[in-house]
């Protein structure tokens, strides 16, 4: 049995002034940063034997803030098309060294025209209800940006291709990523139709755990 860990970034500068991020490289804030010790409590007792992430900066500071209150440090290696380029210890490394792959695919979703703009006043311009939709709606994309659907057609194959292969060989993996990538995966393990995915949400700084067992994924509280 393998077990799969999936861990929302904790909280970025823009996350705290309420603004659409998307593919925007946005940092850790003070309070997410603050908050990293606890993010790494609910880590305290698993053990997890390979990490995937993002290069988007919030996700790999996510991940070495995590790592570093474990005792562990990210050697970072960058996934993408088949290829592999290893990077080093990204932060002069602490205790145990543990494998990062990092893929543009985990990236969060692009939210195009809405990058940027405060959601209350994007809710202003377009409509609460509209803009509920474009956040969270399975196939309904805001203006120039990526859908739900979308995310999963980058996320999913990744997914299987390299995530889903290392459980199937038996290795526990820690996933941290931004919330739709996510989203994307929660939707694959735990066959969320289209329409309930909107009513899938994972705080910042929150873990999802998974036993993985023949196939199937197990959710565990």
């Amino acid at each position: 049995m393998a077990k799969l860990y999936l861990q929302r970034h904790l909280k970025s500068q823009w996350n705290t002034e309420n603004r659409f991020t998307g593919w925007v490289d946005v940092p850790v804030s003070k309070e997410g940063a603050d908050s990293a010790k606890d993010a790494a409590s609910l880590l305290k007792e698993e053990k997890f034997d390979i990490v995937f992430t993002s290069p988007l900066a919030r996700n790999m500071q996510t991940t070495i803030k995590i790592l570093r209150n474990l005792g562990k440090s990210p050697i970072f290696a960058h996934l993408d098309d088949g290829k592999m380029q290893k990077w080093g210890n990204f932060d002069g490394g602490v205790g145990e060294c543990v494998l990062t792959y990092v893929s543009e695919k985990l990236n969060e979703r692009y939210y195009g025209e809405l990058q940027g703009l405060n959601k209350d006043e994007a809710k202003e311009q377009f409509g609460e209800e509209k803009v509920l939709l474009w956040r969270r709606s399975y196939d309904v994309a805001p203006p120039g940006g990526e859908s739900l659907k979308d995310v999963c057609k980058r996320v999913d194959p990744f997914y299987k291709k390299y995530i889903e292969k290392d459980l199937k060989d038996g290795k526990n993996a820690l996933v941290v990523a931004s919330h739709n990538s996510l989203r994307a995966i929660v939707k694959y393990v735990e066959k969320v139709s289209d329409e309930k995915i909107i009513d899938v949400e994972l705080p910042f700084g929150s873990l999802i755990k998974y036993d993985f067992e023949k196939g199937k994924y197990t959710k565990l509280q």
